[in-house]
Parts: C-alpha cells; sequence; structure tokens
C-alpha cells in the first residue's frame, strides 16, 4: 500500500502525519517512527511511504493544532483499523473534550466494560493517529501522568497546551 506523508516541526519533536488519500492513517512522533510503521503493517499490510507535502491538508492541521486552534484536529477523517474493541476505544477517545482528562477506569466504563481497564490501556497505547485520537488525555486513577508510547513529557506539553493544570 503506497501512502503520503508529511512531517511538522513541533516543540516536542517532528511529527509525522501518514495519509491514504482523505484519511489519515498514522500521526505520532519521528522518533517513534519504527512503531508506527509496525501498527500500520499490522492494519495495513506492507506499506510504502512518500513524502507529499502537506498530504490531504492534514500536516496544515497539525501546526494549526499546535499553533493553539485546539479544535483542528477534532473532525478529521481517520482510519483506525483494528478490533471491535480496539475501534470502541479509540471512538471514545475523540469524545474526550480538550481542556479534559478521564482515567483508564473511566474510558473503560464509559464503553460499557468497566473490568477492562487493562485492555484500555493496551489499546490506548496502540492509538495509531496521536493527537486526532487524543489518547495523551488519559491519566491514572491517582491523576498521574502514566502511559504515553511518545513519552510523559510530551504528554505533560499537550495537557498543558490544552489548558489542563497539571
Amino acid at each position: 500500500m503506497d501512502l503520503a506523508f508529511d512531517q511538522v516541526r513541533s516543540p516536542i519533536g517532528t511529527i509525522v502525519v501518514v495519509a491514504d488519500g482523505d484519511t489519515v492513517c498514522a500521526l505520532d512522533f519521528e522518533d517513534c517512527r519504527p512503531r508506527m510503521l509496525a501498527l500500520l503493517e499490522r492494519r495495513c499490510g506492507p506499506v510504502r511511504l512518500r513524502r507529499v507535502r502537506d498530504p490531504g491538508g492534514f500536516a496544515s492541521r497539525v501546526r494549526a493544532y499546535l499553533a493553539g486552534d485546539l479544535d483542528a484536529l477534532a473532525d478529521v477523517p481517520v482510519d483506525l483499523r483494528g478490533t471491535a474493541f480496539q475501534q470502541t476505544v479509540w471512538a471514545q477517545l475523540r469524545t474526550i473534550r480538550r481542556g479534559t482528562t478521564v482515567s483508564y477506569a473511566e474510558l473503560a466504563a464509559a464503553i460499557g466494560r468497566p473490568t477492562a481497564v487493562r485492555a484500555v490501556g493496551a489499546t490506548n497505547g496502540r492509538n495509531p493517529v496521536a493527537l486526532a485520537v487524543p489518547c495523551h488525555r488519559v491519566i491514572g486513577a491517582d491523576g498521574s501522568l502514566s502511559g504515553y508510547a511518545g513519552g510523559l513529557e510530551r504528554k505533560r506539553w499537550l495537557l498543558r497546551h490544552e489548558g489542563v493544570a497539571i
């Protein structure tokens, strides 16, 4: 599968945007590229990335988000191939309003699976479209910043950027 990609410089590192036509199928940090590619290949089979300036206008939307338009990614069309459970978790992540957080337990309860906290956490960690599917808004039950594939400093920055007092 041929996919277009572009890169966006940010205060927390270079962000890679991967698109298939009019959908984003991966959004991650450059230093997480091996993980991003593994997740892409698991979902889509073998992929070949080709550099395209601002595919689908998605890189511009990432820049707008970073510049303070915190809703710029809220309605970005995303390709979230995965199990039914994963898709349910990822869809629920998109309902978490900017400037707010939920715990893993609250997320599990919200999807009607209150005992699936660990599975929710694992699925959160496999989110292929960071920022647009805001997994950074999920925190530990005690309010701690736990479990972010891009690193806790990035998670802290993103939450502060969105107005969460940490």
